[in-house]
């Protein structure tokens, strides 16, 4: 074998290495963020009751303004009318 072909050979079984390393820490790196912790899903309970909470505020301001603005408009109506 030439000192080339054994140049190839080495360059072809480094870059396998090297993506084997690849693979194996994109692996445990997916196992990771994957793997459920129980402080990590209180966490995430805790902020899904959060934005349920402002979700809720905010629908409960919403019909609020909707309401006064019907108030006002009603008023509005009204005084147009007796004039």
């Amino acid at each position: 074998m030439s000192t080339q072909d054994q140049a190839r050979e080495l360059m072809s079984q480094h870059r396998h290495h090297d993506e084997h390393l690849q693979e194996s820490m994109r692996s445990r790196a997916e196992a990771e963020v994957n793997q459920t912790h129980p402080a990590d899903a209180h966490t995430q309970e805790q902020a899904r009751e959060l934005m349920s909470q402002h979700r809720h505020h905010d629908e409960h301001l919403q019909e609020s303004m909707r309401s006064r603005a019907e108030s006002e408009l009603g008023a509005a109506d009204s005084s147009q009318v007796k004039s």
